[in-house]
């Protein structure tokens, strides 16, 4: 009877096996599908055509500024909570499963499943959004620029409503502390302000990307990733240049490309110059909500509480100096007292009367007193004191 041998898988199935093992979980999103897949970081980067470098922005572990990369095959979305690699056909998502990225998720599944066949004017406009206007009427825009436009309202959404929520807890928190000074209140504040600073931040990233987008022309260009492709399968020049005579303008931005040839467009996309009005009309509609939501926080809930802050500042510096002042008297009285307390010889103390002791203490005290209020009614009507 022949001994069983123990049988190892090839060295190729063991190297897939750690592979799936390390890859991180990924929402896929297309316009009519969506599943969860186990992608590793090589795959996923042969799959988009990203470099390394432009997946590190999308690890929630390091600190990357928010940025929109266009790149030949992908748009890299790195915006306050929106992480995402857009390409012309899907939406990968890292981390599906997370609770903060769960309802982008169910946003794109709903948005682009139900905008499969839609023009491109985008949904009216919900929860006091600001509605982009799209291309004209009956005109669908490409996968990429609905997707990015689902990335976009997300994160400006989410910092409004971080922005709402802030506000309606900072006012009771300011009443509370403007009725009665405590440690607590004064926390609250704290706390409140500390928050006021971080949401801040985060639309300040999210503005100045967009504000850069908008002022770079080769940037927005390298995101239209649908029209890159047929350029690039046709091998001609862009349909925006088929049945139109070329004006001035034209002529020069051939020349420009022509100068360009050797620019980082990527392979096979050189001399693509789509026109980017409709992507440009995008990002300005959102760079207008962002800056407003900024705006609200500059000059509403932050002038606010430090107008609050300033007050009860100036109140408890206005103790200190009454504190300091009753101080003062009662250190002139001790002063006296001290001088009577000198081994001397004087008439006052050969008196055998006591009542006064308590007419010469009640003497400085009394003229302590005086001096306090002297102080006070000076103090008031040089204005150091309300």
């Amino acid at each position: 009877m022949a001994t069983p041998t123990l049988t190892t898988p090839p060295p190729r199935r063991r190297h897939a096996a750690a592979g799936g093992a390390a890859a991180g979980e990924w929402a896929v999103v297309s316009a009519g599908a969506w599943r969860v897949e186990a992608i590793g970081k090589h795959q996923l980067m042969r799959r988009t055509g990203l470099p390394a470098r432009d997946l590190r922005a999308l690890d929630p572990a390091l600190s990357y500024p928010s940025s929109v990369m266009g790149r030949d095959r992908a748009v890299v979305v790195n915006l306050d909570r929106v992480r995402a690699v857009i390409t012309a056909s899907e939406v990968l998502v890292p981390g599906p499963r997370d609770p903060a990225v769960e309802p982008l998720v169910a946003e794109l599944r709903a948005r682009l499943s139900a905008n499969a066949n839609a023009t491109a004017s985008p949904a009216p406009p919900r929860d006091g959004a600001v509605s982009p206007p799209g291309g004209g009427v009956g005109k669908v825009l490409p996968f990429e620029f609905r997707a990015l436009e689902v990335c976009l309202e997300f994160a400006c959404k989410s910092l409004e409503h971080e922005t709402s929520t802030l506000e309606k807890e900072a006012y009771p928190a300011l009443d509370a502390l403007t009725s009665k000074v405590s440690t607590l209140n004064l926390e609250r504040v704290r706390q409140i302000k500390s928050r006021l600073v971080a949401i801040s931040g985060g639309v300040h990233k999210v503005r100045d990307e967009l504000e850069h987008l908008l002022d770079d022309d080769t940037d927005m260009a390298a995101m239209h990733l649908s029209e890159k492709l047929a350029y690039q399968a046709a091998g001609q020049s862009s349909r925006f240049d088929i049945g139109k005579e070329p004006d001035k303008f034209d002529e020069e931005r051939e020349d420009d490309e022509a100068e360009r040839e050797d620019d980082d467009y990527g392979e096979g996309s050189i001399a693509f110059t789509p026109k980017i009005d409709e992507l440009e009309n995008l990002l300005e509609a959102y760079f207008v909500q962002i800056d407003g939501t900024l705006n609200k926080l500059s000059t509403d809930t932050e002038d606010y509480i430090n107008i609050m802050l300033d007050d009860k500042q100036n109140q408890l510096l206005q103790m200190g100096v009454v504190l300091s002042t009753a101080t003062l008297m009662v250190s002139c009285a001790i002063v006296v007292t001290a001088v009577f307390g000198i081994n001397i010889h004087i008439e006052l103390y050969k008196i055998t009367d006591t009542n006064v002791f308590w007419e010469a203490t009640g003497g400085m005290l009394g003229g302590a007193a005086a001096l306090f209020v002297v102080a006070m009614i000076y103090y008031r009507r040089s204005g150091i004191l309300r």
